[in-house]
Parts: C-alpha cells; sequence; structure tokens
C-alpha cells in the first residue's frame, strides 16, 4: 500500500496546474496553478514538496490526437527531465493528457464556473492523476526513459 502522495503537473506553457493525491489514492484535490515566471516554476514545486512528503511526479503528456509526440512533448520532456535532476528522490513518470482540459472545462460548466477560469489547469491536473492511477500507476514512462 502507497504512503506517500502523487503530485499532478498539467505543464503549460502561460500556467502550470498542479494536484495532489493522497496515500491511499481515494481523493485528488487541485493545487494552487503556477503563473509565474518560467524560472520559478521548479521553486514553486519545491515549496509544494515541503508541504507533503510526494512518492511521484506524474506529468501531463500533450501527445496529438492520433498518438504521437509533437513539439509540446519535447518541452514537457524537457521539463520532466528537470524535475528529475532537481527532485532525484522523487519519481517522474508521464500521462496521457489527450483531452484532460476538456474534461476540466466540463467539470467547471457543471458546478457553474463557467468553462474558464483559474481552476481550470488545477481541475486537468486532477482528471489526469485520476486516469494514471485509475490505468493502473506504474505502466506510465519515466524521465530517464
Amino acid at each position: 500500500m502507497a504512503t506517500q502522495s502523487l503530485l499532478g503537473i498539467d505543464h503549460g506553457t502561460k500556467r502550470t496546474g498542479f494536484a495532489v493525491a493522497d496515500p491511499l489514492r481515494i481523493t485528488c484535490a487541485p493545487l494552487e496553478t503556477y503563473a509565474g515566471p518560467p524560472a520559478g516554476l521548479l521553486d514553486h514545486v519545491a515549496e509544494l514538496l515541503a508541504e507533503r512528503d510526494v512518492e511521484a511526479f506524474v506529468v501531463g503528456l500533450p501527445l496529438n490526437m492520433d498518438g504521437t509526440e509533437g513539439p509540446r512533448c519535447a518541452e514537457v520532456r524537457a521539463f520532466a527531465a528537470t524535475l528529475a535532476a532537481r527532485f532525484p528522490d522523487v519519481r517522474v513518470t508521464f500521462q496521457d493528457e489527450r483531452l484532460t482540459t476538456k474534461a476540466a472545462e466540463e467539470l467547471l460548466r457543471e458546478t457553474g464556473r463557467g468553462r474558464r477560469g483559474p481552476d481550470r489547469d488545477g481541475l486537468a491536473a486532477v482528471v489526469l492523476l485520476r486516469d494514471w492511477i485509475d490505468g493502473g500507476e506504474d505502466r506510465g514512462t519515466s524521465a530517464g526513459s
């Protein structure tokens, strides 16, 4: 049984959404979205790690609809490699994030908060984290692969 949290990361070009799964993998909750300068993103991650015991980063991989990797995947893989180097005790794995933003927008619409908003990126991270957990955690590829 897991004893550490998971941190979901929806890496974007302007904002990065975060979500956390509890050690029992029962709940996933959005965290505050990071919208600061790119140079401060890893410091923000360090702050999140200082607040919780994290076993793995689950990073959304923005595959094309046909499953191929486009230019954004290279950027996300580079970010994941930087995460792995800065936080070597935390495993880095990927989750296909196709349609997670659409699912997050649907959740926002259902709660009456509109399709876009500050919660969208965090909810997208929740969706990708849930998908990874539901898919059987250990099948993802790591940043070192």
